[in-house]
């Protein structure tokens, strides 16, 4: 027979309890046993992962009593079911809910090709919709200097490209120098071409192949890796595996911002 043990605790020593509150995207509360503060960014089971000020997150558990809010203990619980918003865009920005498409500004930013579109579209559609900044693509730089004239930058249509494999030297580096208008602004990547700027960790490779010169690249990249040597098919797969600015090169996050401000610009 099962003995029951009454709870001698004198009533003073019992903990008191504290009060329950969800733990709903951008809650801002602090970790006791490390003094680690931040804003709640994900809420899974048992656990929660927090954002501090600088961009660094921690996953704790959801244990009783387990975090301060407003300098009171409190217990988190995962939220109700109610849809959760990021608090982030993809370009790591803050995310602005429900907010509507900016009309579309005078100026533009162009990049080389169709995969380089797909791949601004999906780190900094949300920030390039807010700022009603439209991205077309060239197929290529060799009539750039044509292309920005007809353009006709000004103070108020402002001008950015983004440029693949521009190193000192290069035909590219050498047509970007030809453009010298104050309202145009060239800038590039190092990389042969912009798969490149996704980090191989996030593509599930240990490195890009190098593809003697001469060789066409997306198929000598394909056969290197055993892939079909289908570009379309690969660059999907490619492209897929990239959720968020952290799955890209810093040599192309850099200049993709600093486009962006440069178009944004208020005259």
């Amino acid at each position: 027979m099962r003995q029951y043990s009454p709870d001698l605790t004198p009533p003073w020593k019992k903990p008191k309890p504290v009060p329950e509150v969800p733990a709903d995207p951008g809650l801002v509360v602090e970790e006791p046993s490390t003094g680690f503060c931040g804003a709640v960014i994900r809420c899974e089971a048992g656990t929660v992962t927090l954002e501090d000020r600088f961009g660094k997150h921690r996953v704790f558990p959801l244990e009783p009593r387990g975090f301060l809010l407003e300098g009171r203990v409190v217990t988190l619980v995962r939220p109700s079911n109610a849809p959760v918003r990021p608090t982030r865009t993809a370009s790591g920005s803050v995310a602005v809910p429900a907010a509507r498409a900016r009309v579309a500004r005078a100026g533009r930013i162009y990049v080389e090709g169709r995969h380089d579109a797909e791949l601004v579209e999906r780190v900094w559609g949300d920030d390039l919709r807010i700022e009603g900044v439209v991205v077309e693509y060239l197929e290529g730089v060799d009539d750039l200097p044509s292309i920005v004239s007809s353009f006709s930058p000004g103070p108020d249509a402002r001008l950015g490209v983004l440029v693949d494999h521009l190193v000192p030297g290069t035909k590219e580096w050498r047509i970007a120098e030809s453009v010298t208008s104050e309202h145009a602004l060239v800038v590039g990547h190092p990389y042969i071409d912009v798969w490149e700027a996704v980090k191989p960790s996030s593509v599930g490779i240990r490195e890009w192949p190098c593809i003697p010169h001469g060789e066409d690249w997306k198929k000598g990249v394909c056969r290197a890796l055993g892939w079909p040597e289908n570009t379309g098919e690969a660059w999907q797969r490619i492209l897929s595996r990239v959720r968020s600015y952290k799955d890209l090169e810093p040599e192309l996050l850099g200049r993709v911002e600093e486009l962006i401000d440069f178009v944004t610009v208020q005259p």
